[in-house]
C-alpha cells in the first residue's frame, strides 16, 4: 500500500478507514480531471523555470513526463486507488519516477488546495462550454420547428384551459428565446469560473517565491486571476453554485418544454406525435408507447436543484480559509455538468423527434379563443375595452366571424403568433456559442 504525498515518516498514516471516509468518491472525479491537471502542472512548470525554480533542462524533462502521462492518461494505463487519495499524487508519482528531482520541484509554490482548483475550473470551462452548445442546439431545433409550422394552430393555454388561439411556430420560439436568457446566465456563470486559483497555494499565498500567476494564467487560457489569495478558498462552492445556478435555469426552460411534450401527445391531446425511437412500451400493456424520454427530462432541474443547494450548503457557516467539507462541491459540480450534457441530447433528440397532427389541432379551433380578437377589433374601433369586453361576452356571433380570419389577419405585432420570425433570434443564439 503506498503512502499519501503528505505523510512525514513510515508511521504517520492514517487508519484504513479513515483514508476510505475522507477520500470518498474522489478516485473517480479525479480520472476526469487528470488531463487537466497535467495540463495545469505543465503550465505551473513552465512558470516555475521562468522565476529560476527549474533550470531549462529540468523543465524540459517534466515537459517529456507530462506529454508521456497524458498518452497514459488517454490509454488507460494510469487508474487512481483509495491509496493514492486523489490525481494530484498519482500525476506527482509519475513525475517523480520520471524525472527524480525535477518530478520533487513540482508542487513548489502550490497545494492542494489551489491544484484541484484549477484543474476543476479548466475541466468545468470545457465541459461548460458542451453544455452550452448543446443548449444552442436545442433553441436551434425549435427554430427550425417554428419555420417549419410558423401558420400551423395550436391553442393557447391559461390554467390548462383553453384560453387564445397560438401557433406551433409562437410556442417553440417562446422556448427557443428563453433557452437564449439561458445562455446568457450560462456564459456569465462560466465567465465567473475562468479565473486562476493559482499561485494562492493553501489559501494565504507562497512566501519567497514571486510566482508568475499571471503568466501560468495567461498560458492556461484563464481571463483573470483571483488577485487576493484569500478570496481563491472563499470563492470555493460560490463559482460552481453559479454555474449549477445556470444549468437549473436552462433545465427549468426544458422542463415545462418536456411537460407540454407530454400532454400533448396523451390520447386526450392528440396534437403530437413521437417518433418510436424515442418511446418505450409497457411489460404488460402491449399497445402502450410511453413518452419516457420527457418525463425523465423533466426531473433533471429537481436533481440540479438538489446539487446546488449541497454547494449553498456547505460553505455556508464555515469559517475562512479551507476545510476538508469543500471537498464534496467538486463532486455535486461535475455530476451536474454531466446530467445537462445528457439532458441537452434528450431535449434535442425530443424536438426533432416530434410531428403536428393538424386535423386534432384544427379540431380544437374553438371560436371562444377568438373572443379577446372581437373585443380589441371594437377597441380598435373606437370603443372603451371594458365596454368592448362585456358586449363581447354574449355576442359569440363576433367570435365566429374573428375564428374565420388567420393567425396573420387577426395580430399584426411581430412576435405574435402568426408574425413569428426566427431570424434576430438565430443571431442571438449564434453569437451566444462559445
Amino acid at each position: 500500500m503506498s503512502s499519501p504525498i503528505w505523510q512525514k515518516d513510515a508511521h504517520g498514516g492514517a487508519a484504513d478507514w479513515v483514508t476510505r471516509f475522507t477520500v470518498g468518491d474522489d478516485p473517480y472525479w479525479d480520472m476526469m480531471l487528470m488531463p487537466f491537471d497535467a495540463a495545469a502542472s505543465l503550465a505551473h512548470a513552465a512558470g516555475l523555470q521562468r522565476i529560476g525554480v527549474l533550470s531549462d533542462d529540468e523543465f524540459e524533462q517534466l515537459h517529456t513526463a507530462i506529454i508521456a502521462l497524458g498518452e497514459a492518461i488517454e490509454n488507460g494505463q494510469i487508474g487512481i486507488s483509495v491509496e493514492d487519495e486523489d490525481c494530484h499524487t498519482v500525476i506527482e508519482r509519475f513525475l517523480i519516477e520520471k524525472t527524480g528531482d525535477a518530478g520533487r520541484k513540482i508542487h513548489t509554490g502550490r497545494s492542494r488546495n489551489d491544484q484541484v482548483l484549477a484543474a476543476l475550473r479548466l475541466w468545468t470551462r470545457q465541459h461548460v462550454g458542451d453544455v452550452m452548445q448543446g443548449v444552442a442546439d436545442v433553441a436551434e431545433a425549435l427554430a427550425d420547428l417554428a419555420d417549419d409550422h410558423r401558420n400551423t394552430f395550436l391553442p393557447g393555454y391559461t390554467h390548462t384551459q383553453r384560453a387564445m388561439p397560438s401557433s406551433v411556430a409562437a410556442w417553440a420560439l417562446g422556448y427557443a428565446e428563453c433557452l437564449a436568457d439561458d445562455l446568457t446566465v450560462l456564459d456569465q456563470a462560466r465567465y465567473l469560473n475562468n479565473a486562476s486559483p493559482l499561485g494562492a497555494a493553501a489559501g494565504y499565498g507562497v512566501p519567497h517565491l514571486d510566482l508568475d500567476r499571471s503568466g501560468v494564467a495567461s498560458d492556461l487560457g484563464f481571463n483573470r486571476v483571483q488577485e487576493q489569495v484569500t478570496a481563491v478558498q472563499l470563492s470555493r462552492g460560490k463559482f460552481e453554485m453559479a454555474i449549477v445556478h445556470g444549468l437549473v435555469q436552462a433545465a427549468a426552460t426544458m422542463n415545462r418544454l418536456a411537460s407540454d411534450i407530454v400532454l400533448y401527445c396523451s390520447a386526450e391531446f392528440g396534437f403530437i406525435r413521437l417518433e418510436d425511437a424515442l418511446t418505450t412500451g409497457s411489460s404488460i400493456m402491449p399497445q402502450k408507447k410511453n413518452p419516457d424520454i420527457a418525463e425523465l427530462a423533466r426531473t433533471v432541474v429537481h436533481r440540479l436543484a438538489a446539487e446546488m443547494h449541497v454547494l449553498l450548503g456547505v460553505p455556508s457557516n464555515l469559517p475562512s480559509g479551507y476545510h476538508r467539507d469543500l471537498q464534496v462541491t467538486k463532486a455535486s459540480l461535475m455530476k451536474s455538468v454531466l446530467l445537462m450534457l445528457d439532458l441537452c441530447q434528450a431535449a434535442s433528440g425530443l424536438v426533432s423527434g416530434i410531428s403536428f397532427d393538424e386535423e386534432r389541432l384544427q379540431a380544437a379551433r374553438g371560436a371562444e379563443l377568438f373572443a379577446t380578437a372581437a373585443a380589441l377589433k371594437q377597441v380598435k374601433e373606437g370603443t372603451p375595452f371594458r365596454d368592448a369586453y362585456r358586449d363581447v361576452a354574449g355576442k359569440k356571433e363576433t367570435w365566429d366571424q374573428q375564428a374565420g380570419h388567420t393567425l396573420s389577419e387577426v395580430y399584426t405585432t411581430p412576435g405574435n403568433p402568426g408574425q413569428t420570425d426566427s431570424g434576430a433570434l438565430r443571431r442571438r443564439i449564434g453569437d451566444l456559442r462559445p
